[in-house]
């Protein structure tokens, strides 16, 4: 049922629900405030056709509504209270900026005759997202809410994907209109020129060691397919850009490793040394080129070809031999006219040794200590289905899946490239509820845990059901690794004590379990799993293995 594009009087609120719906929205998470109650009361009235899901903390909410973006390609819908509201939200506007995620925020505002007045909890948005929003922006009239809100949605989704923040000022919600809402808005993404084409194919017959990188996000299964068939036809080794490994299949003989924090250093020198790199919708920003030192900025030693839907990326950092304003579906679908004309390709064991130290490196090793991480690396990849949505926030804690998990399925990773932590177990909620067929698999450090682990409540209350895995070292891992290299033996701020995680778990009424032996986890895991809820492992670790390469003691040393 869609709502009626009569027009009839209606106040604000009202129009904005009857709005998102007519755009397609059909989900929203939130802290509720006062700031925006009409719209609470207006979304009570659509409960059967949107379901609003009740946070514990505005900065989880907007990751579940980044997540949620990730996952549908359409914006995610968030809505907080001003002021401390909004300023906690911040960091998954922050997030959805620099993953190129569609996504809303909605943010109550004191009333239009109080702005400028430094009003109980006021703010300028506009000001204050405006560095790290695609539009931030103010209702003035309820009669522009259908314009806002149609420009909003189209603005998140075309190009560049990003967020957008809108003020709701409370009498604008409460004032009435005979204005109806908008019709559906297309999304637009650009083409790729022919001529543009038909140069990188040229390039490509010139090259003797290419190498793909792909990045962005909102892929569809076509383009996919038919990147897979380009660098199956043309025997490119494909990496992953920081973070989006589930963009082509890991099982695929032409993937060679994701580039980031967990690259392999052959991968790294694989970079390096290629005479071609064709980045298709990566930005190739500083976590996926290593500081800018695998492909060097602003000139490349590599002919550089970028392809990127905003033509302002295209230039940002880099210049390019050759650049190509597309979007990613618009240039992978449009690649089946690029032919090889030499036979056999000169870089055919260039590519074959790339995959070859991918599959090495992806191949969990034993490592010491009592509850060995390899292992539980191995024993999920034969318990789990290979579909599994896998998420994780940001810490040393992530090498693991990112380097040993083998994405085959998109989306299927959900991570922040913003490096934001307390991410995981948000996103993981959100995937639950938007894919509660598939499996949903968190990550998470003990630092990082403890940031959103309150919306351990949200999913009892909600019915999610990922697994999350607290990986316990007792320290703020990442930030130890850099001091234990900077400054051997000068340790501070870093060591943590950490509650009982699985009874923190099991008072939320999650199921929680503690496993110290590499023996313990594979019967936790069935028990997990078997529980049918939300369910908590905590993986007490040695905190001597800081990352899947090295120990403490080779940083001091």
């Amino acid at each position: 049922m869609t709502p009626t594009m009569d027009p009839h009087p209606r106040n604000g609120a009202r129009l904005l629900v009857d709005s998102l719906l007519a755009l397609g929205a059909d989900t929203a998470f939130c802290v509720p405030g006062e700031s925006y109650l009409p719209v609470l009361d207006a979304l009570h009235d659509v409960e059967d056709r949107f379901r609003l899901v009740t946070c514990r903390q505005e900065g989880g909410a907007a990751f579940m509504a980044e997540a949620w973006g990730k996952l549908t390609g359409r914006p995610g819908i968030c809505f907080v209270t001003r002021g401390p509201g909004a300023t906690n939200a911040s960091i998954g506007v922050h997030t959805a900026r620099q993953d190129s995620t569609p996504m809303i925020l909605f943010i109550g505002q004191v009333g239009r005759p109080e702005l400028g007045r430094e009003a109980f909890q006021e703010i300028d948005y506009r000001q204050m997202f405006g560095p790290i929003a695609k539009w931030a922006t103010q209702l003035e009239a309820a009669a522009r809410i259908p314009e806002i809100l149609a420009r909003a949605w189209q603005v998140a989704t075309s190009g560049r994907p990003g967020p957008v923040v809108i003020a709701l000022p409370e009498d604008v919600l409460a004032e009435e209109t005979d204005a109806s809402p908008p019709r559906p808005v297309a999304t637009y993404e650009p083409q790729p020129d022919p001529a543009a084409l038909e140069r990188l194919g040229g390039l490509l017959e010139s090259a003797r060691a290419p190498l793909m990188i792909v990045g962005a996000g909102g892929w569809k299964p076509e383009a996919r397919a038919a990147l897979a068939d380009f660098a199956h036809r043309w025997s490119l080794p494909v990496a992953a850009a920081f973070r989006r490994q589930d963009i082509f299949d890991n099982a695929h003989p032409c993937y060679v490793g994701e580039l980031g924090t967990s690259a392999s250093p052959t991968l790294a020198a694989r970079v390096r040394n290629a005479d071609l790199v064709l980045a298709v919708g990566a930005r190739l920003d500083e976590m996926t080129t290593n500081g800018y030192t695998l492909i060097e900025a602003p000139a490349p030693r590599q002919t550089l070809v970028l392809v990127h839907s905003d033509p302002e990326v295209l230039h940002q950092t880099y210049q390019p031999t050759l650049a190509i304003a597309a979007g990613v579906n618009a240039f992978a679908t449009r690649l089946g006219a690029l032919l090889p004309t030499r036979t056999p390709l000169p870089w055919l064991d260039w590519m074959h040794s790339a995959r070859a130290e991918q599959e090495r490196n992806a191949t969990p090793a034993s490592y010491p200590g009592a509850l060995d991480l390899g292992a539980v690396m191995r024993v999920l990849a034969a318990r789990l289905p290979e579909d599994t949505i896998v998420c994780n926030g940001a810490g040393n804690y992530t090498g693991w899946p990112q380097r040993f998990h083998c994405f085959r399925h998109y989306p299927s990773q959900l991570a922040p490239l913003s490096g934001a932590m307390g991410y995981g177990v948000p996103a993981a909620i959100a995937a639950s509820l938007r894919e509660p067929n598939r499996s949903v698999l968190a990550f998470a450090g003990d630092g990082d845990f403890l940031m959103n682990g309150q919306e351990l409540a949200t999913a009892v209350q909600y019915g999610a059901r990922p697994l999350i895995l607290v990986v316990n070292n007792g320290m703020y891992g990442t930030i130890r690794m850099h001091q234990e290299r900077s400054f051997p033996g000068r340790t501070i701020a870093t060591t943590l004590v950490n509650p009982d995680f699985a009874a923190f778990a099991t008072a939320f009424g999650a199921y929680g379990d503690v496993v110290a032996q590499t023996t313990e986890f594979a019967p936790a895991l069935e028990r997990a799993l078997a529980s049918g809820r939300v369910a908590l492992l905590e993986l007490r670790v040695d905190p001597e293995q800081i990352t899947t390469r090295s120990t403490l003691s080779a940083l001091r040393g």
